[in-house]
């Protein structure tokens, strides 16, 4: 399976398919057609037309982060 643009990582994207998925599911409509009925697929289709926005966020690196957490105030 190839990575939409701008995708990072497999584990990403299922996040992102879930999500859609429980969105289809509670009632939202479809932005594509689909011979599918499972809101999973549809979801996937979705992302791969390009047609669900998403955004993958910078994380900051994990020394900057650690020496944030364990600092005692004066």
């Amino acid at each position: 399976m190839d990575l939409p643009q701008g995708m990072d990582s497999k584990f990403r994207l299922i996040l992102l398919v879930a999500k859609r998925a429980r969105q289809l599911q509670s009632g939202a409509r479809p932005l594509v057609q689909s011979p599918y009925k499972k809101a999973t697929k549809i979801a996937l289709q979705e992302i791969q037309a390009g047609v669900v926005p998403f955004e993958v966020e910078d994380q900051p690196p994990e020394n900057e982060e650690k020496t944030h957490k364990g600092k005692a105030s004066k």
